[in-house]
């Protein structure tokens, strides 16, 4: 079983820096990435930074199950 949660507490904890680094913060991020710039700032969150909350709300859930998983086996 080790097998198992081993490499996915690995590739989730790599896909949640990713998703991380991905999110605005003073000097944009992804919406400044594909153009969003000051129109996304006035209009508040773009679908796509929307779109991304919920990817990394997933990828955290994904890592507190692996990480307790593997809490649990070891």
């Amino acid at each position: 079983m080790i097998w198992l949660v081993a490499p996915l507490h690995v590739l989730s904890a790599l896909t949640l820096v990713f998703l991380v680094l991905l999110h605005s913060g003073k000097g944009g991020g992804l919406s400044d990435m594909f153009g969003g710039g000051l129109g996304a700032q006035a209009a508040g969150s773009t679908v796509v930074e929307r779109n991304l909350d919920r990817i990394t709300i997933v990828a955290a859930l994904v890592f507190a199950f692996a990480s307790v998983s593997y809490a649990l086996i070891i």
